[in-house]
């Protein structure tokens, strides 16, 4: 099996500008930016002396240079296996913690997970990461759940990172507003964008003051996105990374969200909606290989067990506030940001897979052109994945891309 594209756009300038990388035949490679692309793993290209690098004059040297090149590569790799293998032969152990935390509106209980290495005792703001949901289903299922013996929180927390996930009012295992407890009909939309951003600071500032930290990196999902890009803005210097995965930004073309009628206070969604959301966009002969054996129903269940009052119901529904899907017709649904991307002021990595149908590949390049604070940018898209490449088989190179841009800050 051919593996999928990876490609990667930098910036470092507020003058960089978004272009997408055209798919070029196998075999080939195109510079652009001190990248090169094209099929394969992707190569950084260094700069030497006041020139950069200087390009062949003779077809005997550029032969001699690419042969130059293939040993360099070839120790390298063969380097960075042998120190790796004790690593994989020996899985760090570690230490779980679910919990809840005030949030800042009385009577209302954020839940809160924590992974970390057994050892740490420790704790530097480079190395602590919060991960945060979309606007449907909750931070657990997405981030810590286990698919052949791995989640994404795993994946981190493995290589000496302090990883926190949590849900929003309303989802997953936090307080459900007393709205969910009623027909949904009869009230107006709840847990809007405004109220997402305060349970996150929330969360932000318990985890400073637990591990004496001024700021920690963060990781958004979709409409998390929103959350943490919205959060970072007002609070750029508790924040060290940025990761936006699958971003939302203005909307050309319909969401996958559908509501039909008056927006009711929440939704629900059963697990035939969700499959079919999930593999909008793909291929009817690429579906049957991207979603591993069992993972699909075992994430499904795992949404279910936060939501006992959903799972009771038949069939079996995962309920979600539509505070979002109004936002949405409000803000990106009528060309009105949110917020505004060029006031943040942090490193910022964000992430595309190629067939995600609900934030296509024209939300992040609008969003990374708007990135002209950044002192670092940098834009990935991942091949043959969906909104949902996290828990498909192309998933492991998503957690790599992610964990080159934290392990760069140490």
């Amino acid at each position: 099996m051919n593996q999928p594209r990876v490609y990667k756009i930098e910036g470092r300038s507020p003058s960089a500008r978004m272009r997408s990388p055209r798919p070029l035949k196998a075999g080939v490679r195109q510079r652009k930016g001190g990248l090169e692309y094209g099929e394969g793993p992707l190569t950084r290209i260094s700069s030497k002396g006041r020139g950069g690098d200087r390009e062949p004059s003779t077809p005997s040297e550029e032969a001699s240079m690419a042969l130059s090149r293939r040993l360099t590569v070839s120790i390298v790799t063969t380097l960075a296996l042998f120190i790796a293998a004790p690593a994989i032969a020996q899985p760090v152990k570690l230490v779980t913690e679910s919990y809840h935390v005030p949030a800042r509106d009385p009577g209302i209980q954020l839940y809160v997970r924590n992974k970390r290495p057994e050892a740490m005792t420790t704790f530097a703001p480079d190395r602590i990461v919060l991960f945060v949901h979309g606007a449907t289903y909750p931070a657990e299922p997405a981030f810590d759940l286990q698919l052949d013996g791995l989640s994404w929180m795993d994946y981190i927390a493995q290589r000496g990172y302090d990883v926190y996930l949590m849900d929003v009012r309303g989802y997953g295992r936090s307080t459900r507003p007393s709205e969910m407890s009623q027909p949904a009909k009869e009230n107006r939309p709840i847990v809007h964008t405004e109220v997402a951003v305060k349970d996150f600071g929330a969360v932000v500032e318990h985890i400073l003051t637990r591990r004496g930290v001024s700021k920690i990196n963060l990781l958004a999902w979709s409409w998390g996105t929103v959350i943490a890009g919205a959060y970072t803005t007002q609070n750029n210097d508790k924040v060290g990374r940025l990761i936006l995965y699958a971003p939302v930004w203005l909307r050309q073309t319909p969401s996958l969200v559908r509501v039909e009628g008056p927006l009711a206070a929440y939704r629900t969604v059963t697990m035939d909606a969700a499959r079919q959301r999930w593999l909008t966009g793909v291929a009817a002969d690429k579906q049957k290989d991207l979603i591993p054996s069992g993972w699909f129903e075992a994430w499904w269940n795992a949404n279910l067990e936060a939501d006992s009052v959903g799972a009771g119901q038949n069939p079996p529904v995962v309920r979600a506030p539509n505070g979002v899907v109004e936002d949405g017709q409000r803000y990106w649904g009528a060309d009105t940001r949110y917020y505004d991307a060029s006031k943040i002021r942090v490193p910022v990595l964000l992430v595309h897979a190629e067939w995600d149908a609900d934030t296509p590949a024209y939300m992040s390049q609008a969003v990374f052109a708007r990135l002209t604070g950044a002192p670092a940018k940098r834009y990935v898209v991942i091949g043959e994945g969906t909104h949902t490449v996290l828990l498909e088989r192309n998933r492991i190179q998503l957690f790599r891309e992610v964990q080159l841009f934290l392990d760069e800050a140490r």
